[in-house]
């Protein structure tokens, strides 16, 4: 019996997560940040979204085993990569210029007992020069920074199978997908400083090093409606930057406003004791609405973080109220 699965991350520039000299041509229209990928995938949609330059890579995992007897006796990898063009606006005119796709990274199959565990790493460059200063030798590069992401693929010979996310450049987004192709998790940070500087020759998997990928849980799909409501709708909002370790909200604090959390990952700590991690996406700060105005929970910065600051009228109390039930699925608290 042949049993199959898979795993799928997409890799995409968010929103102003671009720092710098390097984010002029995005603030003039003739770069472009990514829409967010859709919450579900389909089959046809990786090619279909690289064709409309949705994404900068994707790195779609599949793998199968053959099971007879409750006995593993062949396995093997049936997953692909991709790597997309950039289109570039020059007034009425536009012109594509095609990433330059690296080596699939498969590795050898781990069969152990009865379950197989597959590795595999998909990445390129953006198809684009970007002349900067870099940390070691050549000390100045042309190309582009690399984006990559390696997954793994656990599958037992009782018909389950497990994913993770072992290893991502540090930009940009990485979202990733069950078999089913269900949005599950994100990586939870985006360094785009760090990334410009150092991801090229050594220091990536077709070097010597791979970096880990900070992942959290993705929010729920009316947090990524309310989070697009609300970037559209608040004119000029405020926006704060946290140092890894400083706090967003204190537990007891009279405060009513919501936050959007742009990029990084929150802790969160109910009388002291951390209960929760949040990562990108997420709408904060509901409970202080429907209890009376003081904060429920710490919410503290675990990595560099950004947030949108909401003043929290701008949501009705279902709005709200629904917010907190769709939370409580996922972790015992809220702030």
């Amino acid at each position: 019996m042949r049993i199959e699965s898979s795993v799928t991350a997409i890799s995409w520039i968010p929103s102003e997560a671009i720092e710098g000299m390097p984010k002029l041509p995005f603030e003039m229209g003739v770069a472009h940040y990514d829409a967010p990928p859709p919450e579900t995938l389909a089959a046809g949609d990786l090619e279909r979204l690289r064709d409309e330059d949705r994404y900068r890579e994707a790195n779609h995992l599949g793998a199968w085993i053959e099971v007879a007897d409750g006995k593993i006796e062949d396995c093997g990898y049936s997953g692909e990569g991709f790597v997309g063009s950039t289109t570039f606006r020059l007034g009425s005119r536009s012109l594509r210029i095609p990433g330059v796709a690296f080596d699939l990274l498969q590795a050898e199959p781990e069969v152990s007992g009865d379950a197989v565990r597959f590795v595999q790493t998909v990445g390129g460059r953006a198809g684009f020069p970007a002349p900067r200063r870099v940390r070691g030798r050549p000390f100045m590069r042309v190309n582009s920074s690399t984006a990559w992401t390696t997954l793994a693929l656990t599958i037992r010979a009782d018909g389950t199978a497990e994913h993770e996310l072992t290893g991502a450049s540090s930009f940009p987004r990485h979202w990733v997908y069950d078999s089913d192709g269900r949005l599950a998790q994100k990586s939870g940070t985006v360094d785009f400083a760090t990334w410009y500087r150092e991801a090229h020759g050594e220091k990536t998997p077709w070097g010597e090093e791979d970096s880990p990928a900070f992942v959290t849980q993705a929010e729920s799909a009316l947090e990524r409606q309310i989070s697009r409501w609300l970037m559209q709708s608040v004119d000029a909002p405020e926006r704060r930057r946290l140092a890894a370790g400083e706090t967003l909200v204190e537990q007891g604090d009279a405060e009513t406003d919501l936050y959007l959390l742009l990029d990084g990952v929150l802790s969160v700590e109910v009388d002291g004791e951390e209960v929760a991690e949040i990562g990108p996406g997420a709408v904060l700060g509901e409970r202080s609405q429907l209890e009376g105005g003081r904060r429920t929970a710490t919410l503290r910065a675990r990595t560099a973080a950004r947030v949108v600051v909401v003043p929290g009228e701008l949501l009705d109390r279902r709005s709200l109220e629904q917010l907190s039930e769709g939370r409580a699925d996922r972790m015992p608290v809220e702030s």
